[in-house]
């Protein structure tokens, strides 16, 4: 997995826009205004959110995955070089599915259908 394959596998989620609020180099992913992804300067890899501190916490127990830094405990780093491709993709669209069912339901209704 590499920064160029994150971002396409996030254009092609329905709603999703690309920022850089933080500069040059940090994309930030949302959808309906609420992040769901970042790819941060240093390209280590993409952080996602879980769908909670427990899951993120055993993520980063059996798995590379890692603290995502500036973030809450339910957030996590998935670096490019440790993890697969499949899993990776796996952690983004679960990552876009918590925000958007996040999200207020007119915000939600003026989406595209995901």
């Amino acid at each position: 997995m590499d920064r160029e394959t994150v971002n396409a596998l996030c254009a092609a989620l329905p709603g999703a826009d690309l920022s850089e609020p933080f500069g040059p180099g940090t994309e930030v992913w949302k959808v309906g205004g609420k992040i769901f992804a970042t790819l941060g300067s240093d390209n280590r890899g993409v952080i996602v959110k879980c769908a909670d501190v427990e899951t993120a916490e055993m993520l980063k127990e059996v798995g590379p995955f890692e603290k995502a830094p500036y973030f809450h405990r339910s957030w996590v780093l998935v670096p490019f070089d440790t993890v697969e491709a499949e899993e990776a993709a796996h952690r983004l669209r679960v990552s876009y599915d918590l925000i958007r069912a996040a999200l207020p339901k007119k915000v939600r209704a003026a989406l595209p259908d995901a």
